[in-house]
């Protein structure tokens, strides 16, 4: 394992190119502090270098919020985003969240952002998203680069048009990093429109047990 000090890069490479697509974004992304510990921590347990945009975001931010918090980058963590990256991944432990991939973020109707290493084929390196109404992971063809900047300048009112309701902007800005909303009758089931569906604020933990432990092994018979 590298110690942190081989981990950072003086010439700040990573940092500069995020704070180049966040000028130049179209699209709300507020960069959240965090402490310089909890920094630290983050990037010893990733391994991965601050000339990257990762280690970029994972050293210096507590995650970035993107769209008035719609979608959530992990970073450090910090109070508005309590799971960092390697908090919310589990990095080094026997207990990984997801073996093979790394939890990069998620969405506040309980979608999640995972970056490919080996779980999903035969091209790692990829984001794949998990969507709540497929149940399924869903390769986006973009390196995490590429993922960040779409996040910056993308259509995400075109992405996520079968996901919002009319109050999504008020709803989500009421959550903290660390909250979702769950919609019920379930995005993956037959039922109302989605502004005629129940929805109700919970930890992001509980989105991912439904939507990604329990819900497909239950359709799997």
């Amino acid at each position: 394992m590298r110690a942190l000090d081989e981990l950072l890069d003086p010439a700040q490479g990573g940092r500069r190119l995020v704070d180049e697509w966040r000028a130049a974004a179209t699209n709300t992304i507020e960069l959240l502090p965090c402490s310089a510990d909890d920094g630290a921590r983050c990037l010893h347990a990733l391994q991965v270098t601050t000339r990257s945009p990762m280690g970029a975001i994972a050293h210096g931010t507590g995650g970035l919020l993107v769209d008035g918090g719609w979608v959530r980058v992990l970073g450090a963590g910090c109070p508005r985003l309590g799971r960092s990256l390697a908090s919310w991944n589990a990095t080094g432990t026997d207990r990984e969240r997801l073996p093979g991939a790394l939890l990069v973020a998620d969405d506040a109707v309980g979608g999640f952002f995972a970056l490919d290493g080996g779980r999903f084929g035969a091209r790692p390196g990829s984001v794949h998203y998990f969507a709540p109404d497929s149940l399924r992971w869903e390769d986006l063809d973009a390196s995490y680069s590429d993922w960040l900047q779409w996040l910056c300048t993308g259509d995400l009112a075109r992405f996520y048009a079968a996901s919002r309701w009319a109050t999504w902007r008020a709803d989500v800005a009421a959550l903290d990093g660390d909250r979702g909303t769950l919609v019920y009758p379930f995005p993956c089931a037959d039922g109302p429109p989605l502004d005629e569906r129940s929805r109700s604020a919970v930890p992001i933990q509980e989105l991912w047990a439904i939507y990604v432990e329990r819900l497909p092994a239950e359709l799997a018979g």
